[in-house]
């Protein structure tokens, strides 16, 4: 669920919650209707806010050097690599 549908679902369960007072059928709540799809709107918009921010991301570099015993040569290897999720 994104940012946009989340804030839909809260003004839909809003608009039905306070402002329509029919009783359309007996058997469902109107009212109540309109708070569950507050509550509903409220945690997707809670859980795409927390998926959307921006993560710590560790990054670890590595250098190492060599000295080759046959040729002499120094050798240098490096690796970087992300730790973060």
């Amino acid at each position: 669920m994104r940012i946009g549908s989340s804030i839909f679902l809260i003004a839909l369960g809003a608009i039905l919650a306070f402002a329509i007072q029919a009783d359309v059928i007996s058997i469902v709540d109107i009212n109540l209707v309109g708070y569950i799809l507050m509550a509903v709107g409220v945690l997707g918009l809670v859980a795409s806010l927390l998926l959307a921010a921006p993560r710590r991301q560790n990054r670890v570099s590595e250098s190492r050097s060599l000295v080759d015993p046959a040729t002499g040569e120094t050798i240098t290897r490096r690796e970087t690599r992300d730790t973060g999720l």
